[in-house]
């Protein structure tokens, strides 16, 4: 019996017996948040981008303790979490609320591979939300600011060899009492708005790199030159390096190019090449890799497609979308990526991927990302898959004056000169993450008015610092003669009430329609849709009569639009799905044949 005893509590130390954990509450969960392991979660590469042979995930139970944000570290961890999920969710085990008077605090330790000996070790967090710190083994390596995009530390110096390191992260985040891009979360949420997601929400890792390393790759296809333009950053200056590029298709090299480190690349393509699209979602592995005096310091796996987002008037003077210089009529549904389980995260990487392949199902060719940004394997999928993505920026604030069925005559909201600065900041963030994937295709920096503020600005520095993409100034909201997008909201039908003959004309929001759907509900009681039906015939039918509308105006001059939404969330019942994703509200079959109707509308060929 004593040996038992032994047996049991040295299980319990090293963590078998230890690994206590279960989701948080009585919410409705995904098939996925049910089946969760907490010992293998989120196992993939998170960077499938930009990608290195050699990595440690460190997800998983952390300890945990939430604190006055005005304390010091504490002495002791009271709770366990299971990262990458925030606080607040059910499958980080806790379900907790904190305040913008309350700072986060995690701590794990991990031993690094024994043939990592002597290279460097960068530290990533894929999110965390939203002033994060960070010490490993006591030695503080870095601060960031931001929740939506990744960011890492070079913590080598602080390492200690062959022995266990130990990380410990701080995490503070005010909601909707700080001056920080948001998105939906608030305090207390209802209606459109969502329960908050406090601290580290997405994959956390570690990667061995040589001193001088690849940090930052950029690719920009050209299909009228037919070649592709790479860049690439190291953290110092590497003279005397080389950065070659290579193209391949099925494991065969079929572009190659070579430049001093700090140079442009420019690849030439093949004549045949293919082109990227929702029906042919062509992908090319690329081959980068960093050499000096004939030694590989950095090499790393990507890939690009070639596409060209873009914009022309048709015979009767309307402005087009084009993809590859033929008119593209874009459809899609508004998706804000929540999870019942996860809410900002989802549960496994399946998941990711299903609402992105549902959206093909029913013949959608583009998704609207809705003030949220999702780690990078959700834009991998899309690529993969063949979707068309409009990036929203998360919106920082509210409050606003809102004219939406004419041209702003109002006065825009002052942010302070701190908001501003955070905003700007952080959007530029937003677009050097995701630049380089296939599938985005329009940035828009505002929705609705919210937060809205120097729109012309924002548009114009948009546009500049990204020249290859159309801009939606702001989604719905407040009107400007500025950007390349007109862009109307109208619920429940379709409507056009305005139109601007120097800007491409779009519905970026209408539907709605809302289907309650027993034992699927986030809260039993209080559930809301724009306009409400009883079945799936009845959803389906209504669906249909919508479209119809659309297609007359898909000639009147629209040239994309946004049914409202993907899923249900939250209180919010007029998803495509329920907010589990365990029923599809409509006829599939129906849908599909009605939207590949609206997708196909502006064919060339017609």
């Amino acid at each position: 019996m004593k040996h038992l005893l032994c047996v049991f509590f040295l299980l319990t130390a090293i963590g078998v017996f230890g690994q206590s954990w279960e989701p948080a509450g009585n919410k409705i969960k995904t098939i996925w948040g049910e089946q969760l392991n907490p010992e293998n979660v989120l196992p993939e590469y998170p960077r499938p981008i930009m990608e290195r042979e050699k990595w440690l995930n460190l997800n998983g139970l952390w300890k945990f303790a939430i604190r006055p944000k005005n304390e010091p570290q504490p002495a002791s961890f009271d709770k366990k979490i299971l990262v990458p999920f925030a606080v607040e969710s059910s499958l980080s085990g806790l379900g907790l609320r904190v305040t913008e008077n309350d700072a986060l605090w995690y701590q794990r330790t991990f031993n690094l591979p024994r043939d990592w000996n002597g290279s460097n070790i960068l530290l990533h967090f894929g999110g965390s939300d939203w002033q994060t710190s960070v010490w490993v083994n006591n030695i503080k390596v870095g601060e960031h600011q931001g929740a939506y995009t990744p960011f890492y530390f070079d913590i080598t110096p602080a390492l200690k060899k062959n022995e266990p390191n130990e990380i410990t992260v701080r995490v503070w985040d005010p909601t909707d009492k700080g001056p920080q891009p948001r998105g939906k979360q608030v305090s207390n949420p209802e209606g459109v708005w969502y329960t908050p997601v406090s601290g580290i929400w997405q994959t956390v890792w570690v990667e061995p790199v040589n001193a001088n390393y690849i940090c930052a790759l950029k690719t920009t296809p050209d299909i009228d030159k037919n070649q592709v333009i790479i860049t690439t950053e190291t953290p110092g200056s590497l003279t005397d390096a080389l950065i070659e590029v290579q193209v391949k298709e099925g494991g065969k090299t079929i572009a190659r190019a070579a430049a001093v480190n700090g140079q442009q690349i420019i690849v030439p393509m093949p004549a045949n090449v293919k082109l990227w699209s929702p029906e042919t979602p062509q992908l090319y592995q690329l081959e980068v890799t960093l050499t000096q005096q004939h030694k590989v310091l950095d090499k790393i796996s990507s890939y690009v497609a070639m596409r060209k987002y873009s914009y022309k008037r048709d015979a009767r003077g309307i402005l087009r979308f084009q993809l590859n210089n033929k008119d593209q009529f874009q459809l899609g549904p508004l998706d804000q990526g929540w999870w019942p389980d996860g809410l900002y995260t989802a549960p496994s990487d399946e998941a990711l991927r299903y609402d992105i392949q549902k959206t093909k199902d029913l013949g959608f060719n583009m998704i609207r990302k809705h003030i949220k940004v999702e780690p990078a394997r959700w834009y991998t999928h899309c690529d993969q898959l063949g979707i068309i993505v409009w990036q929203d920026m998360p919106s920082g604030d509210k409050n606003f004056e809102w004219q939406n069925r004419n041209y702003f005559n109002g006065a825009d909201p002052v942010r302070t000169p701190e908001s501003a600065a955070i905003f700007k900041k952080e959007w530029k963030e937003v677009i050097d993450f995701l630049y380089s994937y296939p599938c985005i295709g329009v940035w828009v920096p505002f929705n609705e008015a919210w937060g809205q503020f120097n729109t012309c600005e924002i548009a114009s520095w948009t546009k500049q610092y990204d020249p290859t993409r159309p801009v939606n100034p702001a989604s719905g909201g407040n009107f400007y003669t500025c950007g390349d997008i007109l862009d109307l909201h109208n619920y429940p039908h379709p409507e056009m009430y305005l139109f601007d003959a120097q800007r491409v004309n779009v519905l970026g929001e209408f539907g709605g329609i809302g289907q309650k759907m027993d034992k699927h509900l986030w809260e039993p009681e209080k559930n809301w849709g724009y306009i409400d039906f009883k079945n799936s015939d009845e959803s389906t039918t209504q669906y249909e009569k919508y479209a119809q509308q659309l297609l007359g105006l898909i000639g009147t001059g629209f040239s994309a639009a946004v049914y409202t939404q993907t899923t249900d969330v939250e209180i919010e019942v007029n998803g495509l799905m329920t907010y589990d994703r365990k029923v599809v509200k409509f006829d599939e079959k129906r849908l599909y044949k009605i939207n590949q109707q609206l997708v196909h509308s502006l064919n060339q060929s017609k």
